[in-house]
């Protein structure tokens, strides 16, 4: 049996899941209501606090949905308590990061900006403390469409591998390479 698929998710205080007879899961929280469509195959049922994913047969197609949709419910039920927080640091020379409601502004070294509209379910803001990197900070409760616009912004200008110049995330450790060595003799 899956692992991960078997683990029951707790429900905290104040999230209510209600699941339909079309198999939309609706979790809803203090920070939100998100749904999810559920594979028919899959049985989603609520015990004593707890959420339960359970799978009719032994079959691979239902072992792999049995924990996937055990991950999704459960990323869920963390959205909506504490929701989730990516931050991203810009790297380079003159590289600059502004926002106006949830219009991101870039400058990144190319003869343009890059402006970007972010979906109305993210909120974004952005710091500029002299002597750092200025930071991009987003913030959500659907972990999915969060990571999807995290890398979005990342592909734009992803850090190269010399100087490390690009977006990156705060914390991330890159893989630096050696310049051209000193001549031979």
């Amino acid at each position: 049996m899956s692992r991960i698929g078997k683990a029951p998710i707790a429900l905290p205080q104040g999230v209510t899941v209600i699941v339909s007879p079309e198999n939309l899961v609706t979790v809803k929280g203090p920070k939100g209501e998100l749904h999810q469509a559920v594979d028919s195959d899959i049985i989603v049922e609520q015990e004593e606090g707890n959420l339960l994913v359970k799978r009719p047969s032994e079959q691979k197609r239902h072992k792999a949905l049995h924990g996937l949709y055990r991950s999704l419910l459960n990323n869920m039920v963390v959205g909506v308590t504490t929701g989730y927080k990516i931050e991203q640091e810009l790297v380079g020379v003159g590289y600059r990061a502004t926002n106006t409601g949830n219009t991101l502004d870039l400058v990144l070294g190319y003869s343009h900006h890059w402006v970007f509209e972010l979906p109305q379910e993210i909120k974004v803001s952005t710091t500029a403390e002299k002597g750092k990197n200025p930071t991009i900070i987003l913030e959500s409760i659907d972990k999915q469409l969060i990571g999807q616009v995290a890398a979005k912004i990342r592909s734009l200008r992803t850090p190269e591998p010399y100087k490390g110049k690009g977006i990156k995330f705060v914390g991330e450790i890159l893989r630096r390479k050696a310049g051209k060595s000193a001549s031979k003799k």
